[in-house]
Protein backbone atom coordinates (compact mmCIF):
# COMPACT_ATOMS: atom_id res chain seq x y z
CA UNK A 1 0.00 0.00 0.00
CA UNK A 2 1.40 3.54 -0.76
CA UNK A 3 0.90 6.65 1.26
CA UNK A 4 1.53 10.33 1.39
CA UNK A 5 4.14 12.43 3.53
CA UNK A 6 2.92 15.24 4.54
CA UNK A 7 4.70 18.23 6.34
CA UNK A 8 3.00 18.57 10.02
CA UNK A 9 4.63 21.53 11.16
CA UNK A 10 8.76 21.08 11.14
CA UNK A 11 8.39 17.10 10.76
CA UNK A 12 6.79 14.90 8.23
CA UNK A 13 3.72 13.04 9.19
CA UNK A 14 1.90 9.87 7.61
CA UNK A 15 -1.22 8.04 8.19
CA UNK A 16 -1.55 4.89 9.24
CA UNK A 17 -4.34 3.61 7.33
CA UNK A 18 -7.11 1.95 10.06
CA UNK A 19 -6.89 -1.84 9.00
CA UNK A 20 -3.16 -1.74 9.41
CA UNK A 21 -3.03 0.54 12.87
CA UNK A 22 -5.21 -2.60 13.69
CA UNK A 23 -3.38 -5.34 12.94
CA UNK A 24 -0.22 -3.77 14.63
CA UNK A 25 -2.48 -2.87 18.18
CA UNK A 26 -2.34 0.75 17.24
CA UNK A 27 -4.30 3.14 19.03
CA UNK A 28 -5.11 7.13 19.51
CA UNK A 29 -2.92 8.28 22.43
CA UNK A 30 -0.74 5.36 22.44
CA UNK A 31 2.66 4.88 22.64
CA UNK A 32 5.49 3.10 19.87
CA UNK A 33 8.96 2.91 19.37
CA UNK A 34 10.52 4.74 16.40
CA UNK A 35 13.58 3.51 14.88
CA UNK A 36 15.50 3.08 11.17
CA UNK A 37 16.63 -0.17 10.52
CA UNK A 38 18.95 -1.11 7.80
CA UNK A 39 17.46 2.20 6.13
CA UNK A 40 13.62 1.21 7.13
CA UNK A 41 11.76 2.86 9.21
CA UNK A 42 10.04 0.56 11.83
CA UNK A 43 7.49 1.40 14.37
CA UNK A 44 6.84 -0.93 17.08
CA UNK A 45 4.02 -0.52 19.56
CA UNK A 46 4.97 0.05 23.07
CA UNK A 47 3.00 -2.12 26.01
CA UNK A 48 1.25 -0.43 28.30
CA UNK A 49 3.22 -0.83 32.15
CA UNK A 50 0.75 -2.77 33.66
CA UNK A 51 1.09 -1.78 37.52
CA UNK A 52 1.20 -4.61 40.71
CA UNK A 53 0.27 -3.53 44.00
CA UNK A 54 4.19 -4.58 45.27
CA UNK A 55 5.51 -1.85 42.34
CA UNK A 56 3.02 0.67 43.87
CA UNK A 57 3.64 0.06 47.69
CA UNK A 58 7.74 -0.34 46.91
CA UNK A 59 7.69 3.75 45.78
CA UNK A 60 6.72 4.91 49.66
CA UNK A 61 8.80 5.66 51.91
CA UNK A 62 8.45 8.05 55.26
CA UNK A 63 8.86 11.11 52.93
CA UNK A 64 6.12 10.43 50.90
CA UNK A 65 3.86 8.31 53.32
CA UNK A 66 0.48 9.83 53.83
CA UNK A 67 -0.67 10.43 57.54
CA UNK A 68 -4.08 9.87 59.32
CA UNK A 69 -7.22 11.45 57.98
CA UNK A 70 -9.82 12.15 60.44
CA UNK A 71 -12.96 11.49 59.83
CA UNK A 72 -15.30 12.44 62.71
CA UNK A 73 -16.95 10.41 65.10
CA UNK A 74 -18.97 7.39 65.05
CA UNK A 75 -21.94 7.09 63.27
CA UNK A 76 -24.85 5.02 63.71
CA UNK A 77 -24.09 1.54 64.90
CA UNK A 78 -20.36 1.89 64.63
CA UNK A 79 -17.97 1.39 67.71
CA UNK A 80 -14.49 2.49 68.09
Amino acid sequence: MQISIQKWGNSLALRIPQVMAKEAHLKQGGKADLRVTGGKLVIMPLARKVWTLKMLLSGINKRNLPGEVETGGPVGCESW
